[in-house]
């Protein structure tokens, strides 16, 4: 602790994210990056812009990129016009303008004990009190149990660590049940199989949809992220940003976001390809021994029947394969794995054979 620090830092406890390992040899499934390269175009739209106009500011509105996202979500059912997009400098900045923004309230935000473990952190950095609402037993949300008083709602879809997806019939009764504060849906692994609550936004003023590019569009490097709502939620968003950083999206994530956006068939090829890679991963799982929740995401979440999970974890690296291992309480004996090539799943089956099996 530095006597120049103020009491705000002094009692921060920051957000910690998965190991990026240094050494080469390490295959990484810990931090459910895409394991496939960004789409074809979007490499291509980067090297375009990588010339004389990088001496120029930005856009600082992303005007570009907010039409494109505007238009990609925009369907015969519903409309998205880019007055209803912000966007950011990866989502999780979309999230920390959204929690000082829209969700700090004299009530708790609520939101599940086990879920993305950021949240906590801009609780503490914003002076926001929460309210952990706990998962089921089956490690399931109860809509139920945010029928109550609150100063905004948020939880991500599929959840994260679980993967566990929330169908959108319960998000609408969630609405329905909550007209008076912000409701978030953080859905950064939206694309590996569930349906997007941005379908929703139209009808309901208080709906905030944030995305990212990092996970489904094997962006992680340039951190682009968004968010979906009505044009007053937009507006105060906007506030924040210009009151923050007024260049918050660089001139190569702009170019390559709108070039992914109008890659569709990469996109679907990729996405369906993980899909499938994860559904056999689980039932491999299975053949171990493992027992693995329901996913709809880019990982997994799963325990052995009999061994520990940190242990396992540790063994694992010892083959140079890291996963996530989260020491926390209800799921200190579960493992969350990435999905990655196949090459790299075939390792890790070969390694926790060698592992159970010695």
């Amino acid at each position: 602790m530095s006597r120049f620090w103020s009491d705000l830092v002094s009692n921060l406890t920051p957000y910690i994210p998965g190991e990026q390992p240094k050494e080469q040899n390490f295959i990484k499934l810990n931090t459910n990056e895409n394991p496939f390269s960004p789409s074809p175009k979007a490499l291509k739209a980067i090297k375009r812009a990588t010339g004389d106009d990088l001496k120029l500011y930005s856009d600082p509105n992303a005007t570009e990129l907010k039409q494109a996202i505007a238009d990609y979500y925009s369907t015969t059912k519903y409309s998205v016009t880019k007055a209803q997009v912000f966007v950011g400098n990866g989502s999780d900045e979309v999230l920390a303008h959204t929690f000082n923004g829209l969700l700090k309230h004299s009530d708790p935000l609520l939101f599940p004990d086990i879920s993305y473990s950021f949240y906590p952190t801009y609780c503490k950095l914003y002076n926001i009190q929460p309210k952990l609402i706990p998962l089921t037993d089956k490690f399931e949300i109860n809509i139920e149990d945010y029928f109550r008083p609150n100063g905004g709602i948020i939880f991500p879809n599929p959840n994260a660590p679980t993967g566990k997806y929330l169908p959108l019939s319960d998000i609408k009764t969630l609405l329905e049940h909550n007209t008076k504060s912000v409701v978030v849906i953080d859905e950064a692994y939206i694309d590996f199989g569930g349906k997007t609550a941005i379908s929703l936004v139209q009808d309901y003023e208080n709906l905030l949809v944030i995305q990212t590019f990092s996970k489904s569009r094997s962006l992680a490097g340039l951190r682009i992220g968004f968010a979906i709502g009505n044009s007053n939620l937009i507006t105060g968003l906007e506030k924040i940003k210009n009151s923050f950083n007024s260049y918050p999206m660089d001139l190569l994530a702009i170019k390559a976001g709108v070039a992914s956006l109008n890659d569709q068939y990469y996109f679907d090829k990729t996405c369906k390809t993980i899909i499938k890679a994860r559904e056999t991963l689980i039932q491999e799982m299975k053949n171990l021994g493992f027992e693995t929740l329901p996913s709809t995401a880019n990982f997994i979440f799963t325990k052995h029947k009999v061994l520990n999970a940190q242990d396992i974890s540790a063994q694992l690296r010892e083959h140079f394969i890291i996963v996530r291992y989260f020491n926390k309480p209800r799921i200190n004996q579960y493992l969350r794995i990435t999905i990655g090539a196949e090459p790299e799943m075939q390792q890790l089956i070969k390694a926790l054979k060698l592992i159970l099996y010695p």
